[in-house]
């Protein structure tokens, strides 16, 4: 409806932009360069966040750069992971029916990943989402998962992906043996002013936008409205638009913001 008004050819805010069009803020590149590493060494990595700070675009992104040729990505999401049914996801990723018992679905997950390196030369990346939510069993079937020929060596790069209370629960003393293992912690953060400006600035020229769209003041109302939140900054920003173009106001001012912001969001 707005993209026509304002001359754009996609919709700049919407969540199917490419990866490698997003924004990449600092701490995104920064993510994803040890994201990469640590796929090349198997490391058990944990990365956390608040609602909204780029989680599941950190791991999409992090998906497209690596090597197809190299690596195997294997994605759970489940709130109700269970040992049992996090190897019968993997194997069925593989294209294996998995053992009822969980110790053999265990065995039969090894012997398939020793196959898979071995005979195609690729390297298993099990990126685990919303991992606040897994019990306290499956997050200890995760140290078990990691051990391999005596532990000396991890079969696979283990990525855990979930809210900060994550790594709260991590720092209890119950968990000390699993914390012991991680390699790598990222925490994402939201956004600052200066982020948002550009997080807007590459969204509106992904778009098609040949001049500006929003004033300064305007997104500085964004910004203290979202807090530098990813995700409340394209529902401001879509609302803002769609107003703009019914009422004809090809420049967003602060004014008009704040109108978006009382009438329709809060």
């Amino acid at each position: 409806m707005f993209e026509s008004f304002y001359g754009l050819s996609r919709a700049p805010f919407s969540r199917d932009i490419p990866s490698e069009e997003l924004y990449k803020s600092a701490i995104l590149e920064e993510t994803l360069g040890r994201l990469e590493y640590a796929a090349q060494r198997k490391w058990f990595a944990v990365i956390t966040g608040d609602c909204g700070t780029g989680k599941t675009t950190t791991i999409r992104a992090f998906t497209q750069i690596l090597n197809l040729a190299k690596y195997k990505i294997l994605y759970l999401s489940d709130s109700k992971l269970t040992p049992r049914h996090f190897y019968k996801g993997l194997l069925e990723q593989l294209g294996h029916v998995a053992k009822f018992y969980r110790g053999d679905a265990k065995r039969q997950l090894h012997r398939e990943i020793e196959l898979m390196q071995g005979i195609h030369h690729l390297q298993p990346v099990v990126i685990v989402d919303e991992a606040h939510l897994l019990d306290k069993e499956m997050l200890e079937e995760v140290r078990f998962l990691l051990n391999m020929n005596m532990d000396a060596q991890s079969p696979m790069a283990l990525v855990l992906v979930g809210q900060n209370e994550l790594w709260d629960r991590l720092q209890l003393q119950a968990y000390t043996a699993i914390r012991q293992r991680i390699d790598l912690q990222c925490k994402l953060s939201y956004y600052d002013r200066s982020e948002a400006a550009l997080y807007i600035q590459r969204h509106l020229t992904y778009a098609g936008a040949t001049q500006d769209i929003f004033s300064d003041q305007a997104i500085d109302d964004i910004y203290r409205f979202s807090s530098g939140t990813a995700r409340l900054i394209n529902k401001v920003c879509t609302h803002c638009l769609m107003y703009g173009s019914q009422n004809g106001h090809r420049i967003i001012d602060d004014r008009m913001v704040k109108r978006v912001i009382e009438g329709e969001l809060t």
